[in-house]
């Protein structure tokens, strides 16, 4: 008999990790919605050549593809396959992928539906997303993005307001976080005036290692692209930067690199009309990783644990170009829910009163009380109560330690005296009381005692 079991990096979800995963997307929500975003959805496969090019190399090498229908060896590229070259022999028996991310099938969607939508747009999205990733703490092969994003706008109160949202909804969570920000042109401005202008991409990749392989390892790959290691080295000294003004002498032969600059003066003269309750710094070593951001980009670390990024984005300039309607700017932002929940999980921040048990749970001596309970159960159900029934009769024992397990608030008993008094006998859970109590006064009674008591509609 085979043993259950399931991929590296794809998880099962328990009743209450559930429960603790919709409390985020709810939260995350409810902010999206706050600041005027709607809902769309995408479909989990998109076409292959929606997807590849838009990553880069190493994001192209983490799409999972799914393999054409019918006899696809058939139409394969056999020369491909003798060659060993895997990543044309893929595409010849694959036209189809799952989603990398959000935002790319976001840019595709704006396309087909253009004529449907108005602009600027504003949209949010909370979906699964795949990548072919080595799965380890706070990283999956399946997990969930929440994504925010506006297009049809170049104006830079967008970047403020999405900066806003991520500081209202961790503050929401109750998670102290460093918000980073840059711009892609600032770091375009750095390779230009250290002659990496046609290298741009490499050195992004590699500054983008910084934290994880220190200033050394990073200036010996700097080096890897042939320049000089005073000129490495005078590009980490570029990136630790703390403000624009230290970076504008250095940019005076660059009109990419005061570009950069003052995108960002203009994204603090909004910014800085707002209220903030975390850390916003600016970091100019702040790559991100995907090529199709041209603009300011962002970035969330969790100042209270050690986790990778939980949350970043960025102004992109052409993306919907690649699907042929060229001059639509847009930026987004990403919440990564997944790394959001590991880190809730291990500072103990999710409230303590989510539960996934019912409020109250009858149980009964016969089946007379057994109708009597589906009967109150039903019109508690009706007056908003969670409630249930036990489905067996008789053994008490057995009911109450079912109703134990399951963690409920209440137990209501119903024997011959509660049947002939019209009474159900409630007893607390919690702290053991009990009392015998009329059904029309049950949910006032629950509602008394229950912390809770506005979840209930009476």
């Amino acid at each position: 008999m085979m043993k259950p079991s399931l991929p590296k990096g794809i998880r099962d979800f328990l009743p209450v990790e559930v429960l603790k995963r919709k409390y985020i997307f709810d939260t995350i929500e409810k902010v999206f919605r706050k600041y005027a975003y709607i809902a769309i959805e995408t479909p989990t496969m998109e076409n292959l050549d929606t997807l590849t090019g838009k990553y880069g190399d190493e994001g192209d090498q983490l799409l999972f593809k799914v393999m054409n229908n019918g006899d696809f060896l058939r139409k394969s590229d056999a020369e491909a396959f003798k060659e060993g070259d895997s990543l044309r022999f893929a595409s010849s028996i694959s036209k189809r992928g799952l989603r990398y991310d959000l935002t790319v099938p976001f840019a595709r969607y704006v396309v087909m539906h253009q004529n449907d939508i108005s602009f600027p747009f504003k949209r949010y999205q909370i979906q699964p997303v795949w990548r072919a990733d080595r799965p380890q703490k706070g990283r999956y092969q399946e997990f969930y993005q929440c994504d925010v994003d506006v297009v049809g706008s170049e104006s830079l109160m967008y970047e403020a307001e999405l900066v806003k949202i991520y500081d209202e909804v961790f503050s929401e969570l109750r998670l102290e976080v460093e918000i980073k920000v840059n711009n892609r042109k600032i770091l375009a401005g750095i390779a230009e005036v250290s002659g990496l202008s046609d290298h741009f991409m490499e050195m992004t990749v590699i500054i983008d290692k910084l934290d994880k392989i220190g200033s050394e390892k990073v200036v010996e790959q700097l080096q890897g692209l042939h320049i000089s290691e005073d000129t490495a080295r005078g590009i980490i000294s570029l990136i630790g930067a703390k403000s624009l003004d230290e970076l504008s002498l250095a940019f005076r032969d660059s009109g990419v690199g005061q570009a950069g600059i003052e995108e960002l003066k203009t994204f603090h003269s909004y910014f800085d009309l707002l209220e903030c309750n975390n850390k916003v710094v600016f970091d100019p070593s702040l790559a991100r990783g995907l090529s199709y951001y041209t603009g300011c980009i962002f970035e969330v670390k969790s100042l209270e644990t050690e986790m990778g990024s939980i949350g970043g984005g960025g102004r992109y300039a052409d993306l919907t170009s690649n699907f042929g309607l060229k001059d639509m700017p847009g930026v987004g932002v990403s919440f990564g829910a997944e790394r959001i929940y590991d880190v809730m999980e291990e500072l103990g921040k999710f409230p303590e009163d989510l539960s996934i048990a019912p409020d109250l749970l009858f149980v009964c001596f016969d089946q007379a009380g057994h109708l009597k309970a589906f009967q109150y159960c039903a019109e508690l159900r009706e007056k908003g109560l969670v409630c249930d029934v036990y489905p067996d009769h008789g053994k008490m024992k057995k009911q109450m330690k079912y109703a134990d397990s399951i963690g409920v608030k209440y137990v209501g008993i119903i024997g011959d005296e509660e049947l002939a008094s019209g009474t159900v006998m409630l007893k607390n859970m919690r702290s053991g009381e009990q009392d015998a109590v009329i059904i029309e006064d049950l949910l006032m009674k629950i509602r008394m005692d229950y912390l809770n008591a506005d979840s209930f509609k009476i």
